[in-house]
């Protein structure tokens, strides 16, 4: 079958529109670039020279394949070009009027047969095919950058999009080595539509001042293993771009979680648009820069002296329990490990010496350093033997009157000056405290799963939290190796505040038919270099909890847009619950 295509014109050759034509001429097609005027065309080429001897110095090509491919381009400052080609992409900047009088001329100028493609991120590819007598030839190609390294193209249909055309659309970005999903139009499609709500969010929780640019960044990358955090990704895009597309998406969806958050206003009308400005929510080394000038380096710093720390009481029997007993005991700590029964007790330690094997038989741990570290784990069948230590971290059950009942126990017993920590991930810690008669001494303290692996450590103080705690517990986290991030006491924290908000959005996307669960999850492990999609994630997480945590959040804030989403609640409600039933967004019995 022959190729879609052979012929491809490429309206606007900056960053993005390079990238397309050097990716387009690679796949053997000819191209016709084109700029609006001599000296910006005379740019574009020597951009896409630039581009390809870059290509050929990292081995991405060779010298013969590079003449090859630059002999297949021809760019010039004349759009009667792109009547010779069978396919026009346009790449000119984000404005609609731009671009709508940019396709009206094209269709003024091309054959009826051709097809007209916006680059758009977030406009409506609806109202610029409607600058045109032919909107059934009119669909949105929207590449990611940098081109050559990102396999994702969003393959936008309007409802006057033939099939046809978007099957040769989507013929057409395979055979360039790339992925393409199916996505409506609607502002943001599938990436920008599930990533701008969440860069927003973590802006305006930087601009609450409820955490540091650095903390926020940090909690996102190593909390939930993401390429960049959120306040430098928004540099890396333009806080400009980024403003603008959320416009886009509150214009169309009304939902307060894409109105810009003020500080993205402000910092443009100051000219503060990121890297590219050499500053933004940081300062760069120079406009263009990656080199940050101005970042706090390593985890969150204790404020003045804290407490001393030798003794460590864990209570629980759990796998988070048991990796947090770990933790400690690697890190050279004595630590009781304290359940329901001292049966509860042993064979909570005998899966903690499974775990320790296998970190010797991966190299991790040698077989002395195992057998320290278990020689420093005592198991203990009532929280009586708590008496002594100098910090009690509770991993019991996600339940409020669970945890108060314990730390209720743990007031009468654990000796004064002892800090008292919760690894609630969803409840109050204040609600904890206040069961105690030493509401200063007790902090959250949110590991994440599994405990031995993940780096992070919410560090989370209430109103009635002592400074002297919070120092103790940010300077103890970093002692056992772990990066702590400092927050206060709201729902969700720092990650699940931002992280749940998004998963919810991506259920909303699917129940609404907008893209499919395999076409999500695609787009946002290839868009966004996440390491695994929405749905993956809360099937792994499940159902059950993300639902919890949903309402938690909505509780809290009472925000519309963070109302759980139906779809989520009626799979809870059948039992489907991710991969711990066999099924949640996808079908695991058989896997």
């Amino acid at each position: 079958m022959e190729r879609p295509f052979p012929t491809v014109a490429v309206v606007g050759l900056g960053t993005m529109g390079a990238g397309v034509a050097v990716a387009v001429a690679k796949s053997g097609r000819r191209v016709i670039g084109i700029e609006a005027g001599e000296d910006s065309a005379a740019r574009a080429l020597a951009r896409i020279e630039e581009a390809t001897a870059h290509a050929v110095a990292r081995e991405r090509l060779t010298a013969e394949e590079r003449g090859e491919l630059l002999a297949r381009i021809s760019v010039g400052h004349a759009l009667e070009a792109a009547a010779d080609a069978d396919l026009v992409i346009e790449e000119v900047p984000e404005q609609l009027e731009l671009k709508r009088e940019l396709f009206a001329e094209l269709d003024r100028i091309c054959p009826p047969g051709t097809v007209l493609a916006t680059g758009t991120t977030a406009l409506s590819v609806t109202r610029i095919a409607a600058a045109t007598a032919r909107p059934e030839r009119v669909l949105g190609l929207h590449f990611f950058n940098p081109v050559h390294t990102m396999k994702l193209v969003e393959v936008v249909r309007t409802v006057l999009t033939g099939p046809q055309v978007a099957e040769d659309a989507a013929a057409f970005a395979r055979d360039l080595g790339k992925e393409p999903v199916a996505a409506g139009d609607r502002a943001g499609f599938v990436v920008n539509g599930l990533l701008f709500a969440y860069l927003n969010q973590a802006a305006a929780m930087y601009e609450s001042r409820y955490a540091t640019r650095e903390d926020i960044d940090a909690a996102m990358r190593l909390g939930c293993g993401l390429p960049m955090g959120p306040l430098a990704l928004l540099d890396l895009i333009g806080v400009d771009t980024a403003r603008t597309v959320l416009e886009a998406m509150y214009e169309q969806s009304k939902d307060r979680l894409h109105a810009p958050a003020p500080i993205l206003g402000q910092l443009v009308a100051a000219g503060l648009l990121g890297r590219k400005s050499g500053r933004g929510f940081y300062t760069y080394e120079a406009p263009g820069s990656s080199r940050m000038v101005d970042a706090v380096s390593g985890p969150a710093r204790p404020k003045g002296p804290g407490r001393e720390m030798n003794r460590i009481g864990v209570c629980g029997s759990g796998t988070m329990a048991t990796g947090i007993v770990e933790v400690f005991a690697n890190a050279g700590y004595p630590v009781v490990l304290a359940a329901r029964s001292q049966e509860k007790a042993e064979k909570a330690k005998a899966q903690l010496a499974k775990s320790l094997e296998r970190s010797v038989s991966r190299g991790r741990l040698t077989e002395e350093q195992r057998d320290a570290a278990l020689a420093l784990v005592t198991p203990a069948g009532q929280y009586a033997d708590l008496a002594d230590v100098d910090l009690v971290v509770e991993a019991v059950a996600e339940d409020l009157a669970v945890k108060r009942e314990l730390f209720a126990t743990l007031d009468k017993i654990v000796k004064p000056g002892a800090v008292l920590a919760t690894t609630t991930s969803s409840l109050p810690v204040i609600s904890c405290a206040t069961a105690t008669s030493r509401p200063q001494d007790v902090i959250g303290m949110h590991f994440f799963n599994p405990a031995p692996a993940m780096k992070l450590v919410e560090v989370v103080s209430t109103v009635l939290t002592a400074p002297d705690v919070t120092a103790t517990v940010l300077e103890l986290t970093a002692k056992v190796r772990k990066h702590p991030v400092e927050c206060g006491d709201r729902a969700g924290f720092i990650v699940n505040a931002l992280l749940f908000p998004y998963l919810n959005d991506a259920v909303r996307m699917l129940q609404e038919h907008y893209a499919t669960v395999d076409d999500i999850d695609t787009a946002m492990k290839l868009g966004c270099g996440y390491p695994m999609g929405p749905f993956e994630l809360l099937d792994v997480v499940g159902l059950d909890v993300s639902l919890t945590i949903e309402q938690v959040l909505h509780q809290e804030f009472r925000e519309p847009g963070l109302a759980a989403a139906p779809l989520l609640e009626h799979l809870v409600a059948a039992g489907c619950l991710g991969r711990k039933t066999g099924r949640g967004f996808r079908d695991h019995a058989r896997r």
